[in-house]
Formats: structure tokens, C-alpha cells, sequence
């Protein structure tokens, strides 16, 4: 049966790497990725795919279902198609969409002699505000068994987890004076801001080793004769455990609440986004490396334990999942770079399109022929989350 996933693959190689090239061509941002959306969304429909955009608030958002018989279990296929800006495709996202909607169209054709469903997601705005965290809020999700994305890399291989990211705003709001003539009318806001960093610093110390903590100053105070009226940051803050940051995220708070009250100041505090970490499911990453060799994809590598945060994680903390890299750049190559919107149209990006379908297919199939294997999995899943 892999075989016949992988030949109706290889049939859909031209339309799939025109779509991988189209979008790569047509950078969009943040919610607004209006031409990618239609090329996928008009895939799927073409294929016989019941098609509902614009879900969940966002006007990019799709879901896309193929059921064949009642009963079977439900493949959750999740895509992005969101760009960089100032850099284009520089995270490979314009390669998911095509891979994800070839293998959702090739395991429709393939026609199991099974119950099944096939279930795609587009979701937008990763790199900004994760479309996934209200997409779930809004009740996504919740009709898929298991969720399956690929991404492009420097190496084929799997997460074993992500850090859970909570982003602030910090706005402290004092009084302007002349820094010369009348310092003692002024109450400095940059002050109170230097004193937040500071916090964090001292903080440092104190957290799990996994903790992440990193700011930056987001508007410039003014010139240096004048008492800064109003200063802004940009605060993030990361943990492998969502629990571990929610009391980290506490002490960040009393942070920004004593530098005010140290500078005589007032304050704005917005948490901007809010990503849950990911519980890995050991099973399923097994099941993906076994198709990923099966396939002869090139570049495997070791389970990647140093991972960055993604909104995949307000999705595989519920459920079983897992996102398959597939490699195209060489070795060691950073993401958000250059060196990924270089070879975004190469030979090894369209390869690599069609190694993540045949990945993905084939561990479709595992878990839609063999009525244990999901079972199998949401037990590794929860045991996964209760020692998380």
C-alpha cells in the first residue's frame, strides 16, 4: 500500500512544487496570506474535499474533510503558509501547504478498505500570533485522533518537545522634565525599564535550567536632556514546562510592579501570546523515522532536543502529534536566515515537499490500518503528560 501512496505522490509532484513556488514567491504575513490560502483551499476542493474557510475568526484559517465509511480514525493533517517579513520564506513555511494537501489528496485516492477521515487545517499568522491558540479556544481541533505537520531543516528528523512562551509588553508611564533645570519634577520611565531588565537578571539565577528569558528596549525614550515620560519593552519568557512559566511569569510580574513603584512611576503590563508547550508522543515519532527511512529521505538525523517555541504546542499538548523535518538546507543551518529563502525553490525544497507527504502518508496509513495503533498512542501520549 506505501508503495501505491508513494507512486499517486509522485503523480502530483509537478502541481505540488508549482504550489510550493507560487507560494514562496508571494510572501504574506500575520493573518493576510490571501493568495495561499486560495491556492490550497481550491486544491482541495478540486480533489472532492468538503472546504471551510475563513474559520475561527481568521480569514485565512481553513478546514478541509474527506470521510470515508463511519467509525475509523480521524488523521489530522495542520499546514502553515505564513512568511517573515523583511525576509520571505525564510522558515520554509511556503513548503507545508503543498505537502500537507498531496497527502491528504493521496490518501483519499488510495481508498482503503477502512473507515477513515481526513482532516486539514490551514492556520495562519505563526510567526506572529500563532492562529493556533485561539483556533483551539474557538473549538479546532478537537474532531482529529492525532495531528501530523512537516517543516523543512538541515536535517530530517523529529522534536522530542517545544518551550512553552509567554510574550509581555511592558509600558511605564512617568513625567517628563528637563533633565538639567528641573530633574526633581521628573519621574523617569526608562528608569523604571532598567530596573525591570535588571529584575530579570536577578531572576536569572533562581529559575530551572530550561528557562529562557529575553528583552529588549521596543521604543526609543527621547534625547538624553530630557526625563523620559514613557518607556516600552518587549519581554519574552520560555520554559519546557508550561507550569514552570506560569509561576515564572508571576515573579516577572512583581518585577514590573516593584521597578514602578521604585521609580514613582505607573504601568502597562500585555501579555501578547500565550504557547503551551508540546508533550512529546515517543510512539508516533518512532512510527514517522520508520516511514521516513522507509522512503530513502536523505539527511536523518537524532531527535531534536533543543527546540524553539511554536503554537503546534496549543495543539500537541492535547493530543498525540508531531511534526516530521524534512531536510533541504545543510547541516547546522539556522531558520529565519538567508540561507533558508535561498533555497527555498531548489531542488532539495521540491524534494523535500514530496519526502514529507510520503512521511506523512505512510504514517497515515500505519495508524488507519492497524485498529491498536491510536489507542497505542494517546497512552504514550498521556503518560507523556503526566510526567511533562
Amino acid at each position: 500500500m506505501k508503495d501505491t501512496l508513494y507512486r499517486l505522490l509522485e503523480e502530483k509532484r509537478s502541481e505540488l512544487i508549482q504550489m510550493s513556488d507560487a507560494i514562496f514567491d508571494d510572501p504574506e504575513y500575520d493573518g493576510e496570506e490571501y493568495h495561499a490560502s486560495a491556492l490550497l483551499t481550491d486544491y482541495l476542493e478540486r480533489n472532492g474535499f468538503a472546504v471551510e474557510r475563513g474559520i475561527a475568526g481568521w480569514p485565512t484559517a481553513f478546514r478541509a474533510v474527506y470521510r470515508k465509511g463511519s467509525g475509523g480514525v480521524r488523521i489530522g493533517l495542520l499546514c502553515e503558509y505564513d512568511a517573515l517579513r523583511q525576509l520571505g520564506h525564510g522558515c520554509g513555511h511556503h513548503m507545508q501547504g503543498p505537502c500537507i494537501c498531496g497527502t491528504a489528496v493521496a490518501l483519499k485516492e488510495a481508498d482503503f478498505d477502512k473507515p477513515y477521515e481526513i482532516v486539514v487545517y490551514g492556520t495562519p499568522a505563526e510567526e506572529t500570533r500563532g492562529a493556533k491558540i485561539t483556533m483551539w479556544e474557538e473549538g479546532c481541533f478537537r474532531d482529529i485522533d492525532v495531528a501530523l505537520m512537516m517543516h523543512g531543516g538541515p536535517d530530517t528528523c523529529v522534536d522530542e518537545k517545544s518551550l512553552a512562551l509567554s510574550n509581555y509588553q511592558v509600558i511605564f508611564h512617568g513625567k517628563g522634565a528637563h533633565a538639567a533645570l528641573a530633574p526633581e519634577q521628573g519621574r523617569s520611565a526608562l528608569d523604571a525599564l532598567l530596573l525591570c531588565f535588571n529584575g530579570v537578571e536577578f531572576l536569572r539565577e533562581h529559575v530551572r535550567e530550561d528557562t529562557r528569558m529575553h528583552y529588549t528596549i521596543s521604543e526609543t525614550p527621547g534625547p538624553s536632556n530630557v526625563v523620559p515620560a514613557r518607556a516600552v519593552g518587549a519581554v519574552s519568557l520560555r520554559s519546557y514546562s508550561r507550569d514552570v512559566l506560569n509561576d515564572v511569569c508571576r515573579r516577572f510580574e512583581q518585577i514590573v510592579q516593584g521597578a514602578a513603584l521604585m521609580a514613582d512611576v505607573q504601568y502597562e503590563l500585555i501579555q501578547e501570546k500565550g504557547l503551551v508547550n508540546k508533550i512529546p508522543c515517543y510512539a508516533l515519532n518512532d512510527i514517522i523515522m520508520d516511514n521516513a527511512r522507509a522512503c530513502g529521505v536523505p539527511g536523518i538525523g537524532p531527535v531534536r532536543k533543543k527546540t524553539g517555541s511554536t503554537d503546534f504546542g496549543n495543539v500537541t499538548n492535547h493530543m498525540p502529534g508531531c511534526c516530521v523535518r524534512v531536510k533541504f538546507v545543510p547541516s547546522g543551518t539556522s531558520s529565519h536566515s538567508q540561507e533558508y529563502v535561498d533555497a527555498g525553490k531548489s531542488d532539495a525544497a521540491h524534494d523535500a515537499v514530496l519526502y514529507g507527504a510520503k512521511i506523512l502518508a505512510g504514517t497515515a496509513w500505519d495508524i488507519i490500518r492497524d485498529d491498536t495503533v491510536k489507542d497505542k498512542l494517546w497512552e504514550d501520549f498521556r503518560r507523556a503528560k503526566a510526567n511533562a
